[in-house]
């Protein structure tokens, strides 16, 4: 019955995109594109294949639903440089057990390029044409810097409807910021977790649900469309380890055709193809390829409150952008005096 009723919800809550479309507010294709880059070394050492894993502190990220699955008080961290570390990319969260079936969840991302220099009021326009010509020099004392950059704070919650089934949500606050002007936002998501036999799970986490706006301080606004997350993923002992292949797709409504995979109309579909395999739980070995087509690896350790996670995506095939090389940490705080409360 829960599940009839989830999936009415997202049946209204496409109609009410289309709805929206059609009243001449038109959606912006990739307004929130930095909400897709990813977080935690693990799940991008799988390419992004993770909705139906998360049952960590980053599953606030990647499926609110999976944060049941926490239960002691977890914390972690990552950051990222790119593009010649001209561009920064940073993250943290904090999961915390509520009870015997609650999880709350902060979760904080900033991507931003810092310093970029602003010249406009540095020029001496000697024969006021308003050209930087032979004639006219820069005053470099005027030069000033500024900043671009996103922001988004998720708030969490899970609930555990019993040991095979959990829902959970996301309240996202957004702030965009470049130089003097800024914008704010906010969004809401519903996730899923289901494991109906054995080792095998199934997720779904439907981001920005009712379309999330973005009004900027210019007078102008964007919307970000839904996106339907969806993945499962089969856990089976092999070689006195455990291996897990994983198989995600992102269902969008933007009209991003050739732009992704597989496309119907103004319905797209990306892939994400992950593997793990994992050593008597202390050593991690994982590859992937992900939604932009990059193939991707990665390797994970852990200690006994200390997970350490390393994944490697090769860019583009000529290099010109570089790789990306990414390591996060996750602290756990396991303790009796910390752990979820039993009924």
């Amino acid at each position: 019955m829960r599940i009839g009723r989830l999936f009415l919800l997202v049946v209204w809550m496409v109609i009410t995109v289309h709805s929206v479309q059609a009243g001449g507010t038109k959606v912006s294709k990739f307004a929130g594109e930095f909400l897709s880059i990813g977080v935690g070394g693990r799940a991008l050492g799988l390419g992004g294949a993770f909705v139906a894993l998360a049952n960590d502190v980053t599953a606030g990220y990647w499926n609110p639903a999976g944060l049941g699955q926490v239960d002691y008080p977890e914390f972690t961290l990552m950051h990222d440089e790119r593009f010649g570390n001209l561009m920064n990319y940073d993250y943290g969260a904090v999961a915390i057990p509520v009870g015997s079936k609650g999880t709350l969840g902060f979760s904080l991302i900033r991507l931003g390029v810092d310093g970029i220099p602003d010249t406009r009021g540095a020029l001496i326009d000697e024969n006021g044409d308003g050209l930087l010509d032979d004639v006219d020099r820069l005053d470099y004392n005027r030069i000033t810097f500024f900043n671009a950059a996103d922001w988004a704070l998720f708030i969490s919650y899970s609930k555990k409807s019993n040991d095979r089934f959990s829902l959970g949500a996301n309240v996202k606050l957004i702030r965009r910021e470049i130089g003097e002007n800024s914008a704010l936002g906010i969004g809401f998501d519903i996730a899923a977790l289901y494991n109906p036999f054995s080792e095998f799970f199934v997720g779904a986490n439907f981001q920005d649900v009712t379309t999330t706006l973005i009004a900027w301080d210019t007078g102008t606004n964007e919307l970000i469309s839904p996106t339907m997350k969806l993945g499962s993923a089969y856990f089976f002992q092999f070689l006195g380890g455990q291996f897990v292949p994983a198989l995600d797709f992102d269902v969008r409504f933007e009209g991003r055709k050739y732009a992704s995979t597989a496309n119907l109309g103004p319905v797209s579909m990306d892939l994400h193809i992950g593997m793990e395999y994992s050593f008597r739980d202390r050593v991690a070995l994982r590859v992937g390829y992900s939604d932009i087509g990059s193939l991707t690896a990665g390797v994970g350790v852990r200690l006994p409150k200390l997970d350490i996670d390393y994944s490697f995506a090769k860019f583009d095939a000529t290099d010109q952008l570089g790789n990306m090389h990414r390591v996060s940490l996750k602290f756990t705080l396991r303790s009796d005096r910390f752990a979820r409360a039993t009924e």
